[in-house]
């Protein structure tokens, strides 16, 4: 039985993830893309309704403030980019409260990048140099995939994700032996669209590939532009290997009254749901009023990566020391 003190992962892999940093580096460094450091430590945090977040109370006399560890680099880094600083890029920790399992941590590695005058396939084009150099040598991967949502949910469904019919959607829920689905999801279109895309689609996607999923529904934009030809479809890919997601990527949305509305409306989604309220950044939404230059941008999971890349079946099997031994 391995000692208390000693770390969660092998030597060894310590010195992998140090190689992997390393060729990160030199990656962007190639393409002068700018390393940044941003706040782990600020005044807000996102307000995503599936997420909850890590608080601290700050104490200098005479001023008592509640701080939030980041859950993302994404706000800080965006208010860099409306200041102009160009195309950049971090490696750095983030958090999120009551996340723990096989692919979760609370705290974890976060690879972030955004490319100035970059649309989504740019981006995506990007994304599948580095992945391709990361594996070089360690894993083949067989191919790169690309495949717009509404196909995917189609050939593994037969639903049309762009528009909802909760008759046809609990009659799948049915035939697919999900029936808890209907009390889960009720009447809500994302909450189904999530369910099933986590139950019955997202193992299948990528064996020993690169599967870009690409062309969201609209109403998972997050903080993604809305596709100008179909207002049904966002702007807005992911990645995965092996079933296992490791990146969610933008178009970037530089509306801030949009992305305020956004705001406003997952704030009231949290209250809903009971969960931990918080309060918009309006940090950002004054640099987005400033001026968030055309861009698209990704993060990526580095400890989900490493898992793919040693075949590991657990993130506290690649991270120097799991929550439990923190």
């Amino acid at each position: 039985m391995q000692d208390e003190w000693q770390p969660s992962c092998s030597i060894e892999l310590l010195h992998l993830r140090a190689q992997v940093l390393a060729e990160i580096r030199a990656f962007f460094s190639a393409r002068s893309v700018i390393e940044v450091e941003t706040p782990l430590l600020s005044c807000s945090s996102g307000t995503d309704p599936q997420l909850d977040f890590f608080t601290s109370d700050y104490h200098s006399y005479p001023l008592h403030q509640t701080l939030y560890l980041q859950t993302s680099p994404e706000f800080a880094m965006k208010r860099l980019l409306a200041a102009g600083c160009g195309s950049i890029y971090q490696i750095c920790k983030a958090f999120r409260n009551g996340e723990s399992g096989r692919f979760h941590n609370p705290e974890f590695t976060i690879l972030e990048w955004y490319r100035v005058d970059y649309n989504l396939t740019q981006l995506m084009d990007e994304v599948a140099e580095l992945i391709t150099l990361l594996f070089n040598g360690r894993i083949q991967l067989m191919s790169t995939q690309r495949i717009s949502y509404q196909d995917l949910f189609d050939s593994y469904t037969g639903l049309d994700p762009l528009q909802f019919c909760y008759e046809d959607y609990c009659a799948y829920a049915l035939k697919s032996q999900s029936p808890e689905a209907i009390e889960l999801c009720k009447t809500d279109h994302n909450a189904w669209l999530d369910f099933i895309f986590s139950h019955h689609i997202q193992s299948f996607l990528g064996n020993n590939s690169l599967c870009m999923v690409y062309g969201y529904p609209a109403c998972q934009s997050s903080l993604a532009r809305i596709n100008k030809d179909n207002s049904k479809v966002t702007d807005r890919v992911e990645i995965f290997i092996n079933g296992i997601e490791l990146g969610n990527g933008y178009y970037e949305l530089a509306d801030a009254q949009e992305q305020n509305q956004r705001f406003d409306e997952e704030i009231l989604l949290r209250q809903q749901n009971n969960r931990p309220s918080i309060t918009k950044n309006t940090q950002l939404i004054a640099a987005l009023k400033s001026g968030l230059p055309e861009c698209s941008g990704i993060a990526i999971g580095l400890d989900r990566l490493l898992m793919i890349l040693t075949k590991n079946n657990s993130i506290d099997d690649v991270i120097a020391f799991s929550i439990m031994r923190s």
